[in-house]
């Protein structure tokens, strides 16, 4: 899981996760320079609490290889897991995924966002593409020989899938995990869906992923 600046909610994002951990899972927290606490309240609710440059593609190379486990699952700190994630996810490696992800629900009552997760879920069944909001997982050796997620600040998802779908297509699992719809609504939620199909748009045709961070606020802009 990566993390930055999530004080204010980590607790109760791990606190869903302990049940995993009952189980077997190993719970990696990776910190990419928070300036609050966050490092600090995960340290008694996860395995491991490890310290990155900032950037999620960083962050979960980091935890991957820090971890033990054979299947590897990258989730997001705004992202929850249903309660069938791990038998779900267990089967589909039984029966020969090499990858996969979970549908996706947004955590918000507007109702175009009902479409957006929909046309997420549609989409990724369509391409082979998924995003790192719906839960990510692969074998191990699997993300080793697609060359992990690329040192990009933005679309590192897209990348990684691109080379994943390669070996096999993926398991889209139906079980739902529930991303927060904060970031859509703090930026209004049409102005949010207009600008992630330009980014995507504008990513295909060859533009800058760090421009493209830039402009979606996950990089401060260059003077």
């Amino acid at each position: 899981m990566p993390v930055l600046d999530e004080a204010s909610q980590i607790i109760g994002r791990l606190q869903r996760l302990q049940a995993l951990r009952t189980q077997g899972v190993e719970l990696i927290v990776v910190d990419g320079g928070s300036v609050d606490d966050t490092a600090q309240l995960a340290a008694a609710l996860a395995d491991r609490v490890l310290a990155a440059s900032r950037g999620r593609a960083t962050q979960m190379n980091a935890g991957a290889a820090a971890s033990r486990g054979r299947v590897l699952l990258f989730l997001h700190a705004d992202t929850t897991l249903p309660e069938t994630a791990l038998p779900a996810l267990l089967a589909a490696i039984r029966e020969g995924a090499s990858w996969g992800r979970f549908d996706v629900r947004i955590d918000s009552r507007h109702p175009l966002l009902r479409i957006v997760e929909r046309m997420m879920n549609w989409r990724s069944r369509l391409t082979g593409i998924a995003t790192g909001d719906q839960g990510i997982f692969v074998r191990r050796e699997v993300f080793a020989s697609a060359g992990a997620y690329p040192d990009l600040p933005l679309m590192e998802d897209i990348v990684l899938c691109s080379a994943l779908k390669r070996v096999a297509p993926p398991a889209c699992l139906a079980d739902t995990v529930i991303t927060s719809g904060r970031r859509w609504e703090k930026n209004g939620v049409l102005r949010t869906i207009l600008l992630m199909w330009w980014l995507r748009a504008a990513f295909f045709f060859g533009a800058d992923p760090k421009r493209l961070a830039q402009r979606y606020g996950y990089l401060p802009r260059a003077p």
